[in-house]
């Protein structure tokens, strides 16, 4: 059974940053994309950002020249490196993957984790 464990979520000051993992176990395919969605109190879930096998990636415009999302295949593990942090940014994070890169893209995807809290002190 596949699992998504995530760790990285914490309390950082604005400006700060944080590194965010997941990492895929419990399956030997290659997800054909792995993404970072968040849900704020109040707000619709949204994506964040994606990187499928091939290293095609996706960010939402809000942060888009501040996060950074990578991806070890062999490792089945992905990041997301947030620098200059916002309180905007203060949600549950959570790791998602799918062998069909569009079910991910379209907030689909088959497996999810639990969610990780990041927030952003002012």
């Amino acid at each position: 059974q596949v699992q998504l464990v995530e760790s990285g979520g914490g309390l950082v000051q604005a400006g700060g940053s944080l590194r965010l993992s997941c990492a895929a176990s419990g399956s030997n395919l290659l997800f054909g994309a792995m993404g970072w969605y968040r849900q704020a109190p109040g707000k619709q879930r949204e994506l964040v950002a994606s990187i499928t096998s091939g290293g095609s990636r996706n960010y939402a415009d809000s942060v888009r020249d501040r996060f950074t999302i990578s991806r070890d295949n062999g490792e089945n593990t992905v990041y997301l490196q947030m620098t200059s942090l916002k309180s905007e940014d203060t949600a549950v994070y959570y790791c998602a993957a799918d062998l069909s890169s569009m079910a991910v893209l379209r907030g689909r995807a088959g497996y999810w984790g639990q969610g990780t809290q990041v927030t952003v002190s002012s």
